[in-house]
């Protein structure tokens, strides 16, 4: 190939915002470095700078130099610095393809504050690459990508076109030998000629016979400025054939042809190691972390935002902007992921609590405020599911003592419920001195004592008694000088008695209708003593209920029989069955937070000492049993050594193993006290039919997955794979589906016959100079002791068995009821006032069309859906009061309208794996 005639040479910093080193202090070596290279700017109009593609790194400047925002606008215009597209840059699989979208928003809203976003996706480190990355930088108006990490060995060119499942795709432009290709090319000005000559023939060995196009040379590292003289070390190059010219990565871009015909095509997601690595153990480290990643980002976008979207609530706003700024700075590549320092992560841990905060807060005010309309001693439940669905909730409700307890709907309806827990009635019973009576009536605040209100009181002189009963609700007309009146009426007795009595309150599970996106209303019904071993008649047909019988758990939709080892059997009545679920296997890991490595001498322990099983609730509407199983576990490992301790830490693993009326799956919880370093903890589950290939859901997709991955890039390509919202595997004797609620590392192991889930990877070291699986460090060799994740652990999950193809078999479905439980809100109303009617929200139906964001936008109710299927489908959008509806693009520009059918519906035909955003004019 010949030398490349124009080398356009883009001076960047790569700027990790947290990483080794928390934010804050490496936000005072970004101040520094920016300061520089802007007054070098200001100084000479010849000199160029990309700031690495993330907002985020204006803003954390622009905070400690709010002086220097007009030169940083002045630059943007000018094209002379390039910033944007994104606000961070995020790790791709370890949040949620909303949370992908709004960074990108974002990103694209504030750098057009600053004079332009940089028309790039640039995703320069990135551990690898989701498959709709194309189709949704394509949504945004970006024609072209330019990574590094991820590409197959068979991409020979530097451009490609890059696809997404649905068929959309950006020319990319491929950096050999990643963002930093050209960072030594200033370092000595005596040999800039000759390490230019260098560089041409080294990247104009990616060009294709033809392409006379500039050369990309990326000159720049980590937190690193480049030279101040690079203008003048590049005119003075001295190369006869080939100019060396500064230039922005936007002006880069300028240079090249915008469509894909011709290129090399490359579908779907890029997780190769053929070319360099990408570190898949920051799937696994510090799972926590991933855990409150889900955790929030539900929160937020699937309750938070609807909710207030749907009761057209705008006060809001702020909270959820606020919720959303920390979800986004989570998700950063150093962050989210667990692979910084001890500091970051705590850091990171915060930030994703007060996005829950957050997002729980906007729950609770507008919960609250459509409460409003219920009595008091009822609940408001809203379905975070764009489908009716009748389900089980969780309430705590006032209740006979010892009698059943049923609810009632607004129709008058007997809703069946199973008691799981009674309060305590008596609070407290305590033989007090009369000298401490003024002290007992300090802790009255109000009406208000241990947390509830009184409702009534008394004072008996005879046997020198103080009763007081409360309740949620108590007399608004208490007042505790009537109290004191009366015990100094009734004389003066040595010693008083001092009673609080709470009224019985239960805990029930109930079985109840709930329409879409919408909300319905319940109270209790008291039923007397008598008929406290007679469920509550119900109006309507349900599930048949779930029975317990020994160590086995069956719904007639599935059974559950505990093993004599603590493992599972599933079968389901059309004849799918599997033994073995649920096995733990605990090994060795001497790796580190980016790559797990065995012990060269591995122990696994996979046996436990002792087994037993307690059943906790036996039915009709939830069964649950706990499986406990003890263990000794190595205490630690020994890197040098390559083995496993001696020392054994007795373990005990207590798996909940939970059934409901109606499911065809189980739930599962396993905890454990995780007392010992550098190991791997796996829960296996078996296939009823062997597997090479699993279906993993993730952003906007789901992905099929073979046994092996491609290598060849200083890393051994380990088999593990993320998922985020179920993985599946299987064939023809049936399959299993494995729901989730954050992002998970799975692999299919035993030649496909088992699927292996990462419960807990516990590692000591941020990077390791020498891994055994990777050529080179990550990063520095720090320690990391809090990424051992000692103490209480637990993950969630949940186990379908199914025939057939995941698409087919009601997998998206059952993953849609498992992550969105519903929520309750205790009602406010007068007990005299009816419970409201059932209130539809918003419906959304289709086969394999899943709703990924409902919110406000402009006062339009704007809704994301993805068309989550291998076959072209229709969406059928339902709502009360709907009148009028738009297609929008990725950012919610509106676009061409749609017809609002006779019945009120607006269909929309899909083709396979469309992300499509709709725009609603709702009454």
């Amino acid at each position: 190939m010949a030398r490349p005639t124009e080398i356009i040479v883009v001076p960047h910093t790569h700027w990790d915002r947290e990483w080794y080193e928390p934010f804050q202090r490496f936000r005072l070596r970004l101040v520094a470095l920016l300061d520089e290279v802007f007054d070098r700017m200001e100084r000479d109009p010849r000199q160029r700078f990309t700031l690495d593609g993330q907002l985020a790194a204006v803003d954390d400047y622009l905070e400690v130099r709010p002086e220097r925002r007009e030169q940083v606008v002045a630059l943007v215009r000018a094209g002379r610095l390039a910033v944007g597209p994104w606000q961070i840059l995020l790790d791709e699989f370890l949040c949620s393809g909303e949370n992908i979208v709004r960074n990108l928003e974002r990103g694209l809203n504030r750098s057009a504050e600053l004079g332009g976003a940089m028309p790039v996706g640039y995703l320069p480190d990135m551990f690898g690459h989701i498959a709709q990355m194309p189709q949704i930088l394509a949504g945004a108006g970006l024609a072209h990508a330019c990574l590094f990490r991820g590409v197959p060995q068979r991409v020979h060119t530097h451009a490609f076109a890059w696809q997404s499942p649905d068929g959309t795709a950006v020319r990319t432009e491929y950096l050999p030998g990643g963002y930093g290709n050209a960072a030594g090319l200033m370092d000595d000005a005596a040999l800039v000629t000759r390490r230019a000559a260098d560089l041409a023939a080294r990247l104009g060995a990616w060009r294709p016979a033809g392409d006379d196009t500039p050369v990309l040379a990326m000159y720049g590292a980590d937190h690193a400025a480049p030279a101040p003289e690079a203008p003048d070390l590049l005119a003075a190059a001295g190369l006869d054939d080939t100019r060396l010219r500064l230039g922005t990565l936007a002006e880069y871009f300028a240079s090249q042809p915008t469509g894909v015909d011709g290129l090399p095509v490359v579908a779907g997601e890029l997780r190769s190691h053929a070319r360099a690595n990408i570190l898949p153990g920051v799937i696994s480290v510090r799972g926590h972390l991933k855990q409150a990643m889900g955790r929030a980002e539900r929160r937020v976008e699937r309750y938070a935002e609807p909710l207030a979207a749907l009761a057209h609530d705008t006060s809001v706003q702020r909270f959820l902007d606020m919720a959303w700024t920390r979800l986004i700075d989570a998700s950063c590549h150093d962050s989210v992921t667990g692979c910084g320092c001890d500091e970051t992560a705590e850091q990171v841990s915060a930030r994703l609590a007060e996005a829950d905060q957050l997002g729980r807060a906007v729950c609770d005010l507008v919960g609250a405020r459509l409460a409003t309309t219920v009595p008091r001693d009822g609940h408001l439940l809203f379905n975070p599911t764009p489908a009716p669905r009748t389900t089980l909730v969780r309430l705590d409700v006032e209740t006979p003592p010892d009698g059943a307890v049923g609810l009632v709907d607004a129709d008058g309806r007997t809703v069946a419920a199973q008691v799981l827990d009674r309060a305590r009635t008596l609070l407290a019973d305590d033989v007090v001195p009369a000298a401490d009576l003024p002290g007992v009536l300090a802790r009255v605040h109000g009406r208000e004592l241990y947390g509830q209100e009184i409702t009534a009181w008394s004072v008996s002189a005879a046997d020198a008694t103080l009763t007081f009963q409360v309740a949620r609700h108590g007399d608004p007309a208490f007042d505790v000088e009537d109290v004191r009146l009366a015990l100094a009426a009734a004389g003066q007795p040595d010693r008083w008695r001092v009673l609080i009595v709470a009224a019985a309150r239960a805990t029930v599970a109930a079985l109840v209708d709930l329409p879409a996106l919408g909300h319905a209303a319940v109270r209790p019904l008291a039923l007397p003593p008598s008929a406290a071993a007679v469920p509550p008649p119900v109006a309507a047909a349900v599930p048949a209920p779930v029975m317990v019988t020994g160590r086995s758990v069956d719904n007639g939709l599935l059974r559950v029989d505990v093993a004599e080892d603590g493992t599972l059997r599933l079968s389901t009545p059309d004849g799918v069955g599997v033994d073995g679920v649920g096995r733990i296997v605990d090994g060795g890991d001497v790796g580190d937070s980016y790559n797990f490595a065995p012990p060269a001498a591995d122990e696994l322990v996979d046996k436990p000492r002792a087994v037993r099983t307690v059943v906790r609730h036996d039915g009709p509407l939830v069964a649950v049993l706990d499986v406990v199983r003890e263990y000794r576990w190595p205490a630690g490992a020994d890197v040098d050594a390559g083995s496993r301790a001696v020392d054994r830490e007795p373990t005990t693993v207590t798996t909940r193993v939970e059934v409901r009326s109606g499911e065809q799956f189980v739930r599962l919880r396993v905890e454990f006290d995780n007392r010992c370093d550098d190991h791997r903890v796996r829960l296996h589950l078996p296939l009823p039919s062997p597997a090479d290939t699993s279906y993993a859901e993730g952003q906007f997709a789901v992905v099929a997955r073979g046994l092996s991955a491609e290598g060849g890039g200083g890393e051994v390509p380990l088999p593990t794979f993320p998922a985020s919202g179920f993985v599946a595997a299987g064939g023809p004797d049936g399959s299993l589906a494995v729901l989730l609620t954050q992002p998970t590392e799975y692999e299919l192991t035993d030649s496909g016959r088992e699927l292996a889930v990462t419960v807990l990877r516990a590692i000591g070291m941020l990077s390791r100079n020498r891994h055994a699986l990777r050529d080179e460090p990550a990063g520095p060799q720090l320690p990391t002791p809090l990424a051992q994740c000692r103490g209480v652990r637990a993950v969630e999950l949940a186990v379908l068995p199914f025939r057939g193809s995941w698409h087919e078999a009601g997998v998206l479905e059952a993953a849609e009821a498992y992550r969105h439980e519903p929520l309750s809100f205790p009602g406010t109303a007068e007990p005299t006032v009816a419970l409201p009617a059932p209130t539809v929200g918003l419906a959304v139906d289709g086969p394999g069309v899943v709703l990924t964001s409902v919110r406000d936008r402009d006062g339009r109710t704007e809704v994301r859906l993805v068309a989550q299927t291998p076959a072209d489908t229709t969406a059928v959008i339902d709502a009360p009061g709907l009148r009028g509806a738009w297609r929008a693009d990725l950012l919610g520009r509106p676009g061409d309208p749609l017809a609002v059918e006779g019945d009120g519906a607006v269909r929309l035909p899909m083709r396979a794996w469309e992300i499509a955003t709709v725009q609603l004019d709702l009454a």
